[in-house]
């Protein structure tokens, strides 16, 4: 295990153990739900294509989890009013996303022995995800809690740890040989479950549909530090090879408890 992933985890549970012991305290609690598309970005395809870009999307569901500084759930009035109680919230959640992964692009397209092998061979990435966020709001979290306003946008930043089991097949046969795949994958397929650290940023506002109750729009951006074989391939050719990410957009519905 590297030190950049050592440093991630002890982030990631520094930022847990600090929502258990701020919930002792009285502050209140927001629990969800998400989902929504995941566009997957990997070793399948050739990166920045359209077709590609396009057709390797999955859906993704989560559960989430606030600790809202603003309110204390003790007392059933608003915490002392500081910059961090009024503008920051912290996030844990699971979720689960799959994504079924072609070859798609000029590559595939072409006419030939190695197109073919590309265009008939399929994987799937199944993807668990667990960690914490830190989400700042801009506009008072207090006044968006009383209803005006009625939008709450936030900037998050997080870590996550990533478990992951993907699949590699193709229809002319059993892959890893010259007669059924593509020249830069012999040898670089590996199916195994793993695991890996994941960057997040995320992009969302809420929106006030009741006293105890928001709706969730958010854009998601997950990048796997190591090319951990999340999506099941490592090319040999160093210009695709980069490390997977997602973009997942979702929708969820969130009830403050």
């Amino acid at each position: 295990m590297t030190l950049m992933h050592k440093s991630l985890i002890a982030l990631m549970l520094a930022m847990s153990v600090n929502a258990l012991s701020t919930a002792q305290l009285g502050f209140s609690h927001e629990l969800g739900i998400i989902t929504g598309p995941v566009a997957f970005q990997s070793d399948y395809g050739e990166r920045y294509d359209f077709d590609t870009n396009k057709g390797n999307v999955g859906i993704g569901v989560g559960l989430i989890h606030y600790i809202n500084f603003a309110y204390r759930a003790d007392c059933d009035c608003y915490s002392r009013d500081t910059y961090w109680n009024d503008h920051f919230k912290i996030r844990s959640e699971i979720g689960y996303h799959v994504t079924t992964l072609n070859h798609l692009g000029p590559e595939a397209e072409k006419p030939s022995v190695g197109g073919l092998q590309l265009r008939s061979m399929q994987g799937k990435a199944k993807v668990f995800e667990a960690g914490a966020h830190i989400e700042w709001y801009p506009l008072s979290i207090r006044d968006f809690q009383s209803g005006y306003p009625k939008w709450a946008p936030y900037i998050g930043v997080g870590a996550h740890y990533v478990n992951y089991r993907p699949e590699a097949t193709s229809s002319l046969g059993p892959l890893n040989n010259p007669v059924t795949t593509f020249r830069t994958f012999i040898d670089r397929i590996d199916t195994s479950q793993g695991s890996a650290i994941a960057i997040i940023g995320d992009l969302g506002v809420r929106y006030k549909v009741s006293p105890l109750s928001d709706i969730l729009i958010s854009s998601k951006w997950h990048y796997y530090v190591d090319d951990n074989y999340v999506d099941g391939l490592s090319p040999r050719n160093v210009n695709n090879r980069a490390n997977d990410w997602i973009w997942w957009f979702n929708v969820g519905y969130i009830f403050y408890l």
